[in-house]
C-alpha cells in the first residue's frame, strides 16, 4: 500500500480540488501503484476529515452496479462512497451547479435501513428485512478527477464521484412493489433524455446493498439504523447545466423534480 504520507498528500489534493471546483490529473496516473485498498483508505481520510469538521454522516452510495453505468465508465465492478447530510437535497431543490464539476445525474432508488446490516453473508433476504422503506432519488455526481481513462481506484478516492442527492416520491415498503420493475423516465427541461428499470442493477436493487454491507464488513464497517443507502444508477448518467430543470417519473412511486441554478 501507499506510505501514509502519500495518501494525506492525496486527500489534500482531492479538497483542494473540491474548494476550487478544479480537476488533478488521474491518481492511477501520478501513481500507478496505487491499488483498490490504497484508494478506500483515501476516501476514509477524506471522511474522517469531514466528520472532524462536523458533517454528519447519512449513508453511502453504491456506483457502477450495472451494465449501463459499467459501459459508461468503462469500470466492471462496483464502488461505494460516504453520503453527508449536507448533500441531501428535498424534492422541489433549487441547487446551485456551481458548487460540483462535471455534473451529472442518476436515477436511483434510495434504502432507507430500519435495522443495522452487518457484512460478510448479507443476503437479499436480509436487505429487505432491515429496510423499512424504499424511496425515489436522483444522484448528483461530481468529479474532482479528469474522467478520460478513470479507473475504479480513480472513482472509489473521489468518494466514488458523489456530489449529492434528491429524494421525492413516494415511499413504499420493500414487499409492497416488485422492486425490480420499478421504472423510471428522466427530463432535461421537459425534453425526454433516458429510461430504465431497476432491475439493471445487479438484477434486484437490493443486491447492491447487500454487496454494499458486505463490503463494509471486510473494512471493519457496517450500515447502521436509519442509514440511507442509494442502490445505483439504472439510467446513462446525464450532463446537466445551469438553468436546468430535471424530472424523473417512477409511476405509481411519484416523481422527483429540482433545477440547477
Amino acid at each position: 500500500m501507499l506510505e501514509k504520507e502519500r495518501i494525506t498528500q492525496i486527500a489534500d489534493d482531492l479538497a483542494a480540488a473540491e474548494r476550487e471546483r478544479t480537476m488533478i490529473p488521474r491518481l492511477t496516473q501520478q501513481y500507478p501503484e496505487m491499488t483498490v485498498e490504497d484508494s478506500y483508505a483515501v476516501q476514509n481520510e477524506w471522511r474522517r476529515r469531514s466528520e472532524a469538521s462536523g458533517r454528519r454522516l447519512v449513508g453511502r452510495k453504491i456506483g457502477l452496479t450495472s451494465k449501463v453505468m459499467q459501459e459508461a465508465t468503462g469500470i466492471t465492478e462496483p464502488d461505494y462512497g460516504a453520503i453527508f447530510a449536507d448533500q441531501v437535497y428535498e424534492n422541489g431543490s433549487v441547487i446551485r451547479h456551481d458548487q460540483y464539476s462535471n455534473v451529472r445525474i442518476e436515477v436511483e432508488l434510495a434504502f432507507v435501513l430500519r435495522d443495522e446490516l452487518t457484512g460478510p453473508n448479507v443476503t437479499i433476504f436480509d436487505v429487505l428485512r432491515a429496510t423499512e422503506y424504499v424511496v425515489p432519488a436522483l444522484e448528483i455526481l461530481s468529479s474532482r478527477l479528469e474522467m478520460e481513462g478513470r479507473t475504479i481506484v480513480d472513482t472509489i478516492s473521489d468518494n466514488a464521484a458523489l456530489g449529492g442527492m434528491v429524494y421525492g416520491g413516494n415511499p413504499v415498503a420493500p414487499d409492497s412493489v416488485d422492486l425490480r420493475w420499478v421504472s423510471a423516465l428522466l427530463y432535461r427541461n421537459e425534453s425526454l433524455e433516458d429510461t430504465g428499470v431497476a432491475a439493471a442493477v445487479l438484477n434486484h436493487p437490493a443486491n447492491g446493498v447487500a454487496w454494499l454491507a458486505n463490503k463494509l464488513a471486510a473494512h471493519d464497517d457496517t450500515l447502521p439504523a436509519g442509514s440511507i443507502v442509494l442502490a445505483g444508477s439504472f439510467t446513462k448518467p446525464m450532463w446537466v447545466h445551469p438553468g436546468d430543470t430535471v424530472h424523473a417519473d417512477y409511476g405509481d412511486l411519484g416523481a422527483i423534480t429540482c433545477r440547477f441554478e
